[in-house]
């Protein structure tokens, strides 16, 4: 549930971040193409992802992006699509 509220607490800031760089999806952001983003592969297409933002993101707390956690980030707003 804090995770929830956090999403709708930053949602507003999140919508502000550029546009996803050249076009990549997040699969192409993953630079070392281990198959999760690290909050540097993140920050690489989105300058102005915070830490915090990211741990957000970060459902599992794990310190890496997986796919589901990009998907439900894109759906909540917090990341864009393509």
């Amino acid at each position: 549930m804090k995770h929830l509220k956090s999403f709708t607490a930053i949602a507003a800031t999140a919508l502000c971040l550029p546009a996803f760089a050249m076009g990549q999806s997040a699969t192409q952001a993953d630079a070392n193409e281990d198959g999760v983003l690290s909050l540097a592969e993140v920050q690489a297409v989105f300058p102005d992802m915070t830490e915090d933002q990211f741990t957000t993101i970060d459902l599992n707390g794990d310190g890496m992006l997986e796919d589901a956690e990009v998907k439900a980030a894109q759906e909540a707003g917090l990341m864009p699509t393509s």
